[in-house]
């Protein structure tokens, strides 16, 4: 967790960050100082209760929203100062994010599910086609290329959104309860997915959950509690 001279900056770096929000009697403060650094290449599960802050915290991470106060430094630079057009293309092109219900287009094919980011950012046909075949192949779903989320299993819809997660060859993936809807052993089949992704292809994968036993795959665990960082303390590497 610390920073070297030789290392240079960390991946990601919250400082001091505050999120208020409505004003006046209204006013919520959901973040109360939040202090966070992670390393390229760090699994970390984010865990609190309903209101801790967790979800803020995410949301400013994944540069869906903003910090009212502090500092968010992704590779040194200041996404705080960024405008939302900035912010949109740090997403696009650095971050990949995976959701509980999955989100995804309902009659569209697996492999057009996975294209998708590729079609926002400009890429041609052929290539996406090549890169989406590919993000299956890694997720193990490349037979059912062809088919809608209707005709695949709840852990076959994850895995094709996290080939869509990773298609872009994001730095950091953003995962919110993952296997929020999810049996037990399905739970357990897209947790080893996520951690090969972040021993094979050197991932930063962030992950929200309230399941213990999920988050003891990530290599660091970090607690939210009443907008505040409560504990933060690493597992070891994991066998």
């Amino acid at each position: 967790m610390s920073e070297t001279a030789e290392n240079g900056p960390p991946l990601i770096e919250l400082r001091e960050v505050t999120k208020v929000y409505g004003e006046g009697q209204a006013a919520f403060q959901a973040l109360r100082g939040v202090d966070v650094r992670i390393e390229q290449g760090d699994f970390v599960a984010v865990m609190g209760p309903s209101g801790s802050g967790k979800s803020t915290a995410m949301n400013i991470l994944g540069c869906l929203d903003s910090p009212t106060s502090g500092a968010y430094r992704f590779r040194g630079a200041h996404v705080e100062r960024l405008s939302r057009n900035q912010r949109a293309l740090l997403r696009r092109h650095f971050l990949g994010f995976v959701f509980q219900g999955f989100n995804l287009l309902a009659r569209t094919s697996a492999l057009e599910n996975v294209e998708l980011p590729l079609l926002y950012r400009g890429e041609a046909r052929a290539a996406r086609h090549a890169k989406a075949r590919a993000a299956l192949a890694a997720v193990g779903l490349l037979p059912w290329e062809k088919h809608t989320p209707a005709e695949l299993s709840g852990g076959q819809q994850q895995r094709v959104a996290i080939a869509r997660a990773i298609v872009t060859d994001p730095t950091v993936l953003l995962a919110d309860e993952p296997t929020g809807n999810l049996d037990s052993q399905r739970s357990h089949e897209i947790m080893d997915l996520l951690v090969a992704l972040n021993r094979d292809r050197g991932i930063t994968v962030l992950m929200v959950t309230h399941e213990p036993d999920m988050a003891r795959y990530a290599k660091r665990i970090v607690r939210f509690l009443d907008g505040r960082v409560d504990t933060d303390h690493r597992h070891g590497e994991r066998g």
